[in-house]
């Protein structure tokens, strides 16, 4: 038989916790978030935010949102480009529309650039109910997500909801909080207060729905490697 791994995509959650480095993390995230215009497997799009920072993380995050120039990645200054294709503008437009209708709020963004080319606005999006489309299927597009949340055991249980477990992302100043993540999320890969997804010396591979076998790293190597026993009695 053939082997063969499987990278099947993910919906990245980002858990930020009150103790954290908030402008670390914007920086961090917003970065993350609108690389590639969203289009990354591994791009962070459910962002959930403990209470006690919600607000000014968002702030920060619309801010940073608002800053990015989209155009021709060619061109000086551009931070993000277009879409791959014609397609993804009425998945990005539907998913926003179902959200609002839902009652979700729309905090910068959600439009298409123009009537030429597949440029669309990055997009900051809150309050939205697990019942939208997008809070269920990988957008794979510049829209972040942002939610709220109270305790770890509400972070988890957001996080670990949907079938799928490729990249996920914290930020908090509690070694106690980030042993817990390691424990409890249900993910290929966390990245705690830094973006370390996807270097060559570590692995890289998702569990349940995201995927099967493991990229990078020495990790990478056993799927060549035959397991042989030998057994002898004198």
């Amino acid at each position: 038989m053939k082997r063969a791994t499987m990278e099947l995509g993910g919906h990245a959650p980002v858990m930020i916790f009150d103790d954290a480095d908030l402008d670390k993390a914007i920086e961090i995230t917003a970065m993350s978030k609108f690389r590639n215009a969203g289009q990354v497997c591994v791009a962070p799009t459910r962002f959930l935010i403990q209470d006690g920072i919600a607000d000014k993380f968002m702030a920060g995050f619309v801010k940073a949102a608002e800053a990015i120039k989209v155009g021709n990645g060619l061109e000086d200054g551009v931070g993000m480009g277009p879409l791959a294709n014609e397609r993804r503008i009425p998945v990005m437009e539907d998913m926003i529309h179902d959200a609002v209708s839902n009652g979700a709020t729309v905090k910068t963004g959600g439009k298409r650039i123009g009537n030429k080319g597949n440029f669309f606005e990055p997009t900051v999006i809150a309050d939205v109910p697990t019942t939208a489309k997008m809070m269920n299927d990988e957008p794979f597009g510049p829209i972040a997500i942002v939610n709220r949340f109270s305790t770890f055991e509400d972070a988890i249980t957001e996080a670990n909801r949907l079938p799928f477990g490729l990249a996920s992302y914290a930020f908090t100043g509690s070694v106690k909080t980030a042993h817990a993540l390691g424990r409890e999320v249900e993910a290929g890969m966390l990245t705690i207060n830094h973006n370390g997804l996807a270097l060559p010396e570590v692995p890289f591979g998702g569990i349940k729905d995201s995927g099967y076998g493991t990229e990078g790293g020495s990790e990478a190597v056993e799927a060549y490697l035959e397991t042989r026993f030998v057994s002898q009695m004198n």
